[in-house]
């Protein structure tokens, strides 16, 4: 069932890798008609972790799920032609291209508005456009690296990037989330606008209490592995048979922590009287916690955590993931074929449940120009106009 919150919304998506895509294929979840822009050869993040015969990639397939594919060259004059009507028949245009290249391609929101006056533009870029680093380019792990982030993950000396891409999804979220505000204020006043994010924003903004407190407290912190910093434990332990994650916050679940660990002394130690104060003296609480765990599997081990209700989880590899009776229960992954795949892609959407708008995935990603015929019918071009751009490779 598709999702109708979007019905009549037809969005662009000039994007590439995660941060455009993704944000596309938020409003394609709920409704949008998003179709997928691509160069006539497939563009570089269509590869990225191949799973088909022709390369297709699992990133690829996850972030272009519930839209149209079509392939462009707006760069030839043909092809600026075909990209005029496309944009006179769309309500948003996503690009997470540098300022200059989108202006090159004809994406810049002076030019798409002098199409469609309307048109609401969602430019997502590594620093934005103004100041020193404006027209940088720029990946998910340097956003990262410039947050603050990396210097405060793995071991003091030796800075971890995460591997999940954290910075491009929180990118994405708050491109949709923007570009939403923008339909919405469409819809009140008939105007359109040009939507701005950019990684390294998104990264500062999620890291930001960390910063906050750097500039007031000037704690200078430095990295601690796996052991938080605000509140202990919260570690990883290595059990008899893998690994488990414990988290605590707050008086009432290190009370329960002690009396699991047989430590009911420790409730009335000062160095251990606040979050604050039992972060600081946190690798005691690890050690312990650490020799707990040694002697129990990792069910045995977070059954008694359960039992106390102790937040809680096994250190999981992907393959457990996909075993994981919970995520199958509750339908977190949608298998979807694909052509040439090696097996059903397990697919998932917008983390989000609807009572009275289901979200679902409807369509799975596009081949190569998919549905260009499709769309440039819908254009007005002719049969003998498509087949024509085609030779020339200008579609």
């Amino acid at each position: 069932m598709t999702n109708t919150i979007l019905e009549g919304v037809r969005v662009l998506d000039f994007g590439r890798y995660i941060a455009g895509p993704c944000c596309a294929a938020l409003l394609a979840d709920f409704g949008a008609d998003v179709i997928r822009i691509e160069r006539v050869s497939g563009g570089d993040d269509r590869y990225q972790y191949p799973v088909t015969e022709t390369g297709d990639g699992a990133c690829f397939l996850q972030m272009n799920r519930n839209k149209r594919g079509f392939t462009l060259n707006p760069m030839k004059p043909e092809g600026r032609e075909i990209l005029r009507r496309l944009v006179a028949s769309a309500n948003v245009v996503i690009a997470n291209l540098p300022a200059d290249t989108r202006a090159q391609m004809g994406l810049d929101y002076a030019y798409l508005a002098s199409i469609k006056p309307d048109i609401i533009l969602t430019a997502i870029s590594a620093f934005g456009e103004t100041g020193p680093y404006g027209n940088r380019v720029g990946f998910d792990g340097i956003g990262q690296a410039m947050s603050g982030a990396t210097y405060l993950s793995g071991q003091p000396g030796q800075p971890t990037k995460s591997y999940a891409s954290w910075v491009d999804w929180s990118t994405a979220l708050f491109s949709a989330f923007g570009t939403m505000a923008a339909i919405l204020e469409h819809r009140k006043t008939g105007l359109g606008q040009e939507v701005s994010t950019n990684l390294f924003a998104s990264a500062v903004t999620v890291f930001n209490f960390n910063i906050i407190e750097q500039a007031m407290a000037k704690v200078n912190r430095t990295a601690s592995g796996n052991r938080a910093q605000s509140s202990c434990p919260a570690d990883i332990s290595a059990t008899k048979d893998g690994f488990i994650q414990i988290q605590t916050v707050g008086n009432p679940l290190f009370e329960r922590w002690a009396k699991l660990m047989g430590e009911p002394e420790w409730l009335e130690d000062p160095r251990f009287a606040t979050d604050d104060l039992r972060a600081r003296n946190g690798e005691i609480l690890s050690r312990r916690t650490h020799e707990w765990a040694a002697n129990y599997t990792n069910a045995e081990a977070l059954e008694l955590l359960a039992q106390e209700r102790i937040p809680a989880g096994p250190v999981y590899s992907p393959q457990n993931v996909l075993d994981d009776p919970h995520v199958r229960a509750t339908g977190m992954l949608t298998p979807m074929d694909y052509p040439g795949a090696l097996g059903p892609a397990p697919i998932s959407m917008s983390a989000i449940t609807m009572s009275e708008a289901p979200v679902s995935i409807y369509r799975r990603a596009p081949t190569i120009g998919e549905h260009t015929d499709e769309i440039m019918t819908e254009l007005a071009f002719t049969a003998s106009e498509i087949e024509a751009f085609r030779k020339a490779r200008i579609i």
